[in-house]
């Protein structure tokens, strides 16, 4: 049962800070928990102000880099203050050619798909899809998040930016959020179920649908092939932030090229498909209905 009666609360305030306190005073519980409060403004308006400066262009061209022009409209997409369809007539709104909202609108088509499957799936989407393809089963992944991971204590720079940001400001970048399913599944052997639990509780676009089955589909059970990542690869979309700063760098558990982070984490697995010739993100191919 809830802390209190939301029938009974208020629904006007003077500020935002107003807000949080009453907040605060409703929820003890929740605030004893974790009482970070996030910079991400919610309700309508805010939904709208921030749809009008998505860019379309400079998103197809830069979200993978951490600095890049992503929409950060997932919250407001996540709570239903603003619809798919509403989001993809703005975009193409803002664009001369529809090949400049292609890659925008593709997202956006990927999120329906999440969203169909958890409707056919229920809470099935908690269960793996597929058999992993990293040489282990599950029994080999713990259920225990790392208090190293979960506290930003790891020594690793990226890892407990990565931990920082999730805790305090309830957001993650795509590719943080791949780097650090990744390094939680293979690296430390934790559980794809946890992982995805944890960002649940912090994400404040933590959709589950799209949460659950990205964090299986690093895992590779729903996908061809495991997620993993090296030090060029994060170095790279990071602009170097984070290995610039780290005592670890050119020792870290990510140095080497693919095919040797391969070796040392899945020796037991079968040789992955490399055709394209990438580990960059790939969807699972959609369901015939």
């Amino acid at each position: 049962m809830s802390e209190t009666n939301n029938h009974n609360m208020r629904r006007d305030f003077a500020s935002r800070d107003e807000l949080i306190a009453y907040v605060r005073e409703q929820f003890p519980n929740a605030v004893d928990r974790d009482d970070h409060v996030s910079e991400i403004q919610g309700g309508r308006k805010a939904a709208e102000a921030v749809l009008s400066h998505v860019d379309p262009v400079q998103y197809a061209k830069s979200r993978n880099f951490l600095s890049g022009k992503v929409t950060r409209l997932s919250p407001y997409l996540r709570y239903g203050l603003l619809s798919l369809a509403e989001v993809r007539d703005a975009v193409l709104s803002k664009v001369q050619s529809l090949n400049d909202a292609e890659k925008l609108i593709n997202e956006l088509g990927w999120r329906d798909y999440w969203q169909r499957l958890y409707a056919q799936k229920g809470d099935d989407i908690w269960k793996d899809q597929e058999d992993y393809k990293t040489g282990y089963t599950a029994k080999n992944y713990t259920s225990e998040l790392p208090t190293d991971v979960e506290t930003g204590t790891t020594g690793m720079v990226c890892i407990d930016h990565f931990s920082h940001d999730l805790r305090e400001t309830g957001y993650l970048h795509n590719h943080g959020r791949m780097w650090m399913a990744a390094y939680l599944v293979h690296w430390r052997h934790v559980h794809w179920e946890t992982g995805a639990r944890w960002f649940l509780e912090h994400l404040l676009d933590g959709d589950p649908a799209s949460n659950i089955l990205s964090w299986q589909w690093v895992a590779s059970t729903f996908s061809h092939k495991p997620y993993f990542f090296n030090r060029e690869n994060l170095e790279k979309y990071s602009n170097g932030i984070y290995c610039k700063a780290c005592p670890l760098y050119g020792k870290c558990d990510f140095e080497g090229s693919y095919e040797q982070i391969e070796q040392r984490l899945f020796p037991k697995a079968e040789p992955f498909d490399r055709s394209g010739g990438s580990k960059s993100f790939q969807r699972p191919k959609k369901q015939k209905r």
